[in-house]
């Protein structure tokens, strides 16, 4: 994947995004009866302008595609005629200046909610959440068996893998147990899965660090296909070798083989393999590659053909929504982001995540040019998580932010008059150190991750 398709898909992925954020304040503002003189979409030199000969507003379109911005009539920044008076932002009562600020972040959700409910109108068949796979000695080693069908978490209905995992996280950073009701044999029971500092640094999925996983259907280690330059084929790997054993460790299918590899970037292996019914040793060192959070996982670069898969009607469910029911299902989900969203800043704040989990705009653009890559529905998905992250973001009330001026507009309504401009010039300041800090810890980790 090249930089220039990553910068490519970033674009795509965040201009409609601060579009649409930047059109809930204008449209709002527009029906206010307040006087909209700029819609920008960029920062930094601008690209392209025209003004409306009508409203006499002037639309740009500007360098730097991280944010944006709508200038308002307002006395704060310049002299107003006084027949323009009535049209400023200042001059208008707290609840229209709360309206105007709300609605950026309430569009972002409200478009979250629309891209969600898009992905839930089509028929889904999907792995239902019976266990797949137990991992030894992992907490859920403790409780779980295979063919246990997890039907809440916590008291959390979980229907699909993806509700679990989110109850799940919900834990993050966390010590106790967690309450698995299951279907064992036919029969309800509840178990308590231990935790202790529970997804501290995300270093793993849920699943991965519990120690259950879903059905995986069988895929015989078998190599199909050889990435040119890979570690495989340099040590004379060959399309049809069939993996048996890495380091002395059977491999009994090829997810065996991944995970053994994955767990050992630059480490020297040695690979038995079956060609031709004999049996040779090669020795072998994965690369190494660093994902979006910067885990280092070894790569051989080898595929194996999986075939055509079976998979066994218990562990299958087929979903199709109505549209009513994929619109209460996309509001759900919106919602349980945002509320694991902001979990998740304040265990951050108190340090029971750690803070190499947030991720800046290059972080963004991996994960957005891979996301185009897989496809639509993927990049469509990650569209939507950005949205509520974007909504839920601009709500913090953190001075700069909308949500600092939603503060200071409910504060105004409660005492009757607005906040001093020297209360405000502080909070100014206080915002641009807590977001400049926000914003290089992001980078830094960005380029950590490279």
């Amino acid at each position: 994947m090249s930089a220039l398709f990553m910068i490519v898909a970033a674009i795509l992925l965040l201009g409609p995004l601060i579009a649409i954020h930047e059109f809930g304040h204008y449209f709002v503002a527009r029906k206010l009866g307040v006087k909209v003189l700029v819609y920008s979409i960029g920062f930094g030199p601008t690209l392209l302008k025209w003004t409306s000969k009508k409203s006499g507003i002037q639309y740009q379109l500007s360098a730097l595609p991280l944010g944006g911005y709508v200038k308002m009539l307002d006395e704060r920044e310049g002299n107003v005629k006084a027949e323009d008076l009535p049209k400023a932002f200042n001059r208008q009562h707290p609840w229209k200046r709360i309206a105007i600020v709300a609605a950026g972040p309430l569009v972002n959700l409200a478009f979250a909610v629309l891209l969600f409910w898009v992905l839930f109108l089509p028929e889904q068949t999907q792995l239902n959440t019976r266990v797949g796979k137990v991992i030894e000695n992992t907490p859920a080693a403790q409780v779980l068996q295979v063919g246990d069908k997890i039907n809440a978490v916590d008291g959390t209905n979980t229907p699909n893998w993806e509700k679990l995992s989110f109850a799940l996280v919900d834990r993050a950073g966390e010590t106790g147990q967690i309450a698995l009701s299951i279907d064992r044999a036919g029969q309800d029971q509840v178990v308590q899965l231990p935790i202790q500092d529970f997804l501290k640094d995300q270093s793993q999925s849920p699943l991965d660090e519990l120690g259950f996983l879903p059905y995986r259907p069988t895929i015989p280690a078998v190599v199909s296909k050889l990435t040119e330059d890979g570690a495989a084929i340099r040590q004379g790997m060959r399309v049809g070798d069939k993996i048996t054993a890495i380091d002395g460790v059977k491999m009994n299918d090829w997810y065996a083989v991944v995970e053994k590899v994955q767990a050992s970037p630059e480490k020297l292996l040695k690979i038995e393999v079956l060609r031709d019914n004999k049996l040779i040793i090669l020795e072998v060192m994965p690369q190494g590659k660093r994902d979006n959070m910067g885990r280092v996982t070894g790569m051989l670069g080898v595929q194996s053909d999986p075939g055509k898969i079976n998979i066994p009607a218990e562990y299958k469910q087929t979903i199709q929504y109505t549209p009513i029911e994929a619109l209460g299902m996309a509001a759900d989900k919106t919602v349980h982001i945002s509320s694991m969203i902001l979990n998740s800043m304040v265990k951050m704040v108190k340090g029971l995540i750690g803070l190499d989990n947030l991720s800046g705009p290059i972080t963004i653009a991996k994960v957005a040019g891979q996301s185009a890559e897989m496809g639509w529905q993927t990049f469509i998905g990650f569209m939507a998580l950005m949205s509520v992250s974007l909504g839920i973001l601009n709500l913090l009330p953190i001075p700069m932010l909308d949500g600092g001026h939603l503060v200071y507009y409910f504060i105004e309504l409660i005492r009757g008059k607005p906040v001093s401009e020297q209360i405000q010039l502080v909070g100014l300041k206080i915002g641009m150190v807590l977001l400049g800090s926000m914003m290089l810890l992001a980078l830094f980790n960005d380029f950590m991750r490279l």
